[in-house]
């Protein structure tokens, strides 16, 4: 089994990284997920979370991510981001933008309740926690979002 495996972040804006790594930890819906190589094949959907890059060198790098999915394989991880940056461009104006995003989405869908049913209402509560929580994390404020929530 090799040492390395590659993968791939890319948003509809950009490719962020392309680089071979040792591990990519992950923000799973379902629950935080890390892939090495030989990792089983599978497909997963990814919640607003930091995305942890140990590379072959066994440096690492973080990447916010605002959902996506993955697909891994035995010897890669392709990921394709809704949104991301590199955790050093994560500053205040750009979460400000992703928390008034998620706060429309909540929004939208409350207000068609009956319509869209409450699965909907609460993926889309779920999703603005999630953001709040990767704000907090990274150390910005998710009160200062100018969309009420």
């Amino acid at each position: 089994m090799a040492d390395t495996m590659q993968f791939d972040l890319v948003s509809p804006e950009r490719r962020l990284v392309s680089v071979p790594v040792r591990e990519v930890r992950l923000p799973g819906t379902d629950g935080d997920l890390t892939a090495m190589p030989g990792h089983a094949p599978t497909i997963v959907t990814l919640r607003p979370g930091l995305v942890t890059v140990v590379g072959a060198d066994g440096s690492q790098t973080e990447f916010a991510v605002t959902g996506g999915f993955v697909e891994i394989s035995a010897d890669s991880v392709s990921l394709l981001a809704e949104r991301g940056h590199p955790r050093e461009e994560m500053t205040q104006a750009v979460y400000n933008d992703m928390m008034a995003e998620a706060r429309r989405r909540r929004q939208a869908v409350e207000g068609k309740r009956d319509s869209v049913g409450e699965d909907v209402v609460t993926a889309a509560v779920k999703l603005l926690a999630d953001m709040e929580a990767l704000g907090t994390h990274v150390g910005l404020d998710p009160n200062q979002s100018t969309v009420p929530a």
